[in-house]
Order: C-alpha cells, then structure tokens, then sequence
C-alpha cells in the first residue's frame, strides 16, 4: 500500500477498526451522562489540544500561511460535518439506519476518489463497494425500527458527504501538509465549533462527571479522534482512498460484536450474513486484477 509496507498497512489498518469500533460502545455509555453536541465538541477539542501539544517539536512544519486553508477546510469536512451532524442527526433516527447511510461514506469515496484523484474504478472495485454497504445494512437491520425524521435522514446523507469529501481532500494535500499537524487544527476547528454550538443549546449542568463520563471522554480525546484520525491519515495518503475506506467496513460490525460483548446487546444470522458480505467486499475492492499482476512481473 503506497509507501507502507504491507505488514505496517495491516497492523495500521487493525488499529484503526479497533479503535473506531471500540468508540461506539464507549460512546454509547458516556452519552447517558452528557448532552451529546457538548460531548462531541469536548472530546474533539481535548483531543486537538494533546495532539498539538505532542507535536509541538515539530511546529516548524505548521507553515500556517501556504496550509491555513487545508486545516480549515479539513476541519470543516472532517470534523464539523462528521461529528457535529453525526452527533445531531442521531437525535432523529435509529442508530441503526444512521448508521447504514453514513457508511454509504466508502461508495462515493470510490466515485470520488476516480474524478477528483484519477484513481481507477473497474466494475469489480464499484460491486465491491457496493456489497460492503448492503453487508453494514444487514447487520444493522435489527436497528431499523422506530421514529425517522426525514431531516434525520438528511443529515444521516450530510455525515456521509462531508466524510468522504473530507477524505478525498486529505489524500489530495496529504504530501504538502504534516499529518500530525493536520489532525491537531482539524480538532481544534471542528472541537471549538462543536463546544460553541453545545454551549448555546445545552447547558453544561447537564453533564454528570463520574467515571464512565469521565472514560469516554478521556477514550475520544486521545485515541478515538486524534490517535485515530492519524493513521487514517497516514493510510489513505499512503494507499488508494477507496481501498482504506473499504476497511472501514468492519467497523459497524466490531461496534456490534462489542456491544453484545460489553453492553449485552443480542446477535443475530444477521450479522454473520453481514460479516461474509463485508469479508467480501474488502476483498473485491483490495484485489489487483490478474491482467495488472502480469504487467508488474
């Protein structure tokens, strides 16, 4: 995969699903003791602020004049957009079926990746992607019950859009900026917002600061978003775009194994019906076809 060597891609890529998948049941937990804008915006900042202050050794490499409009509209992607309308939108709809659209995330980062980076899209990378959203549709299906808001629905698309834009954006500038640095003004930008928004509709009495509060929020602001996002980062730059989206696949799936792990919640044929389509699908995007395997012999 690009500059990584095939075991660190795969040790990159593990860590990744791990500690996204790991979030949603953590974050399940702590959003029984806090109003969720706030959270989202508490976390996301935190972690901007410890990532910078890792990175402050190389503050040299910020070069804020020629990237100031990277960080920014990373942020905005990346940041506002993925965890602000996440945060709202799941106020309207099942976590389930949110969670089905937004990852329609690693399909248009496909067709993203093929108009904006040249990137290829054969027939067996779309079908690929495609059979990886109906295996993350399957095994949310149990969840697909209860109220929908059709603005819901909307911001449940937005989440999707910006997500992928964002990605997309990242690998396109990825060489001209530094990754650290990226992800520390993408959570500053994206935390500060957040914060703003929740303390005006919020209020800040509203959080409960005992342990598992405490937990998710310290689980967000080092390793859910700053850690995380990192070695996103440092794969999609490294890799096609839709092949690393592709893995992201597992995560809905490890969200679930945990939940009914940790949170008792029940499993289903469906999730295995999910998990062999997901093994699928990863497999259909990341395989290099035969007639280009002979051309690199």
């Amino acid at each position: 995969m690009g500059e990584l060597s095939r075991t660190k891609a795969t040790i990159l890529i593990a860590s990744l699903v791990l500690m996204w998948g790991l979030s949603w049941p953590i974050y399940k937990i702590a959003l029984f003791y806090t109003p969720p804008i706030l959270f989202a915006g508490m976390r996301t900042l935190l972690g901007g602020i410890l990532l910078a202050l890792v990175s402050l050794p190389k503050y040299k490499s910020i070069r804020f004049k020629e990237t100031w409009k990277a960080y920014f509209i990373s942020g905005f992607f990346n940041a506002v957009c993925f965890y602000g309308l996440q945060t709202v939108g799941l106020r309207y709809m099942p976590e389930g079926l949110f969670t089905v659209i937004v990852y329609l995330q690693p399909v248009l980062i496909g067709v993203l990746a093929w108009l904006w980076l040249g990137e290829q899209l054969s027939l067996l990378k779309v079908v690929g992607l495609v059979i990886g959203f109906v295996g993350v549709g399957i095994i949310s299906v149990t969840s697909l019950s209860g109220h929908i808001a059709p603005i819901g629905i909307v911001l449940a698309i937005a989440t999707a859009v910006g997500w992928a834009i964002g990605t997309v954006y990242v690998k396109r500038v990825g060489h001209s900026v530094d990754a650290l640095w990226l992800v520390s003004f993408q959570c500053l930008i994206g935390g500060v917002v957040m914060t703003a928004v929740g303390l005006a509709t919020e209020s800040w009495s509203s959080i409960t600061w005992n342990a598992p509060y405490l937990s998710g929020l310290a689980w967000g602001a080092i390793f859910g978003i700053p850690i995380s996002w990192v070695v996103f980062f440092i794969l999609v730059r490294s890799g096609e775009a839709s092949k690393v989206a592709s893995f992201t696949f597992l995560v809905p799936l490890l969200a679930i194994l945990l939940g009914a792990l940790f949170l008792h919640e029940s499993l289903t044929i469906y999730l295995l019906a999910g998990l062999i389509l997901i093994v699928l699908s990863i497999w259909l995007v990341n395989r290099t076809p035969k007639h280009t395997q002979s051309r690199t012999t």
